[in-house]
């Protein structure tokens, strides 16, 4: 599971520009770098055009109207196991290491001590569908989407294997709602979800990699407005919506995001390190009476990663991991 020099780079400029930060109240707040961007190099990745999208593919299994494991809503005594990445490499994370199969039989084996009595295991993919780059491309927006057909790839696998998608939104000098609304398409299904990720999300001349990004609570709203009134149109089942998180300033306002009738909203808390450094920075942002909470765990940045019987202990209780 290497992620390449790319990722090395990234991380050298995370800690110069982590070092020229204030420091955080907690300082056990593990390392930036959440999650990677992708864009090694100008001309190396596809953009997104301006252009309409064409047609999405057509689905090659019947859409199902409940969630994998029954009925509409999402139960808080449900833990969900993610892997994280996009498709076709594994520089961006563990999902696109492998085919699906292969990926989808690992991530059953990682997600199987996570289960309690009470407490049943979803499995999730996590994928990366629009990707933070370093360099401007067509539309100047630093940030281009993956293909469709393999989103639909995707969506067809988690029909196949009684397995939730994500969709992550990383969306360089885009608004969060913007880069949304293009996969509307996708969002329709009762299977799929949305995911933010605010490290990638950057404002006026920033670059991605250069900064942490951030978001306001304003922005976030937006989006989870239109995402319940796209659920509730459709009457669909609950979508879950994924804030990732490691620093406090990368959700502005964060208390005044708004809870929504037909999502449930988790606060994902990134950030590699040693196990103090990682429990550091999920007590210092965590806010669990507003949210569920979630938890990444790096399988190559993380050091002694934490095995599930770790991750069951701690407090506030994680309804949502992920690795990568």
């Amino acid at each position: 599971m290497k992620w390449g020099l790319w990722l090395t780079a990234a991380a050298l400029l995370f800690a110069g520009y982590l070092l020229a930060l204030p420091p955080e109240p907690d300082p056990g707040s593990a390392g930036a770098g959440g999650t990677a961007s992708p864009s090694p190099s100008p001309g190396r990745q596809p953009h997104k055009s301006r252009k309409p999208h064409p047609k999405p593919p057509a689905p090659a299994t019947p859409v199902p109207t409940e969630l994998p494991f029954g009925g509409l809503r999402i139960p808080p005594n449900l833990r969900l196991v993610a892997y994280y990445g996009t498709a076709g490499t594994g520089s961006l994370g563990v999902l696109g290491e492998r085919s699906i199969p292969v990926m989808t039989q690992r991530l059953r084996a990682a997600a199987k001590p996570f289960a309690r009595p009470g407490r049943p295991v979803q499995i999730v993919y996590e994928l990366i569908v629009t990707v933070a780059d370093g360099h401007p491309g067509e539309g100047r927006d630093f940030s281009h989407d993956i293909d469709r057909a393999k989103v639909q790839t995707f969506i067809d696998a988690a029909h196949r294997n009684q397995a939730l998608l994500v969709l992550d939104l990383q969306p360089g000098r885009d608004g969060f709602l913007e880069v949304a609304k293009r996969w509307a398409w996708a969002l329709r299904d009762p299977w799929v979800s949305l995911a933010l990720d605010p490290e990638w999300r950057v404002h006026g001349k920033q670059v991605p990699a250069r900064v942490i990004g951030s978001v306001t609570a304003a922005e976030v709203n937006r989006v989870g407005a239109w995402l319940n009134h796209l659920t509730a149109t459709h009457e669909l089942p609950d979508k879950l919506l994924l804030l990732h998180q490691f620093r406090t300033q990368m959700i502005r306002d964060i208390g005044r995001i708004a809870d929504r009738p037909r999502l449930v909203e988790v606060q994902h808390v990134d950030g590699f390190g040693n196990r103090r450094q990682k429990l550091g920075t999920y007590h210092h942002v965590e806010r669990h009476q507003q949210f569920r909470m979630g938890f990444k765990l790096f399988y190559d940045e993380d050091t002694r990663l934490f095995p599930p019987w770790q991750v069951l202990r701690i407090r506030p209780a994680v309804g949502f991991v992920s690795y990568q």
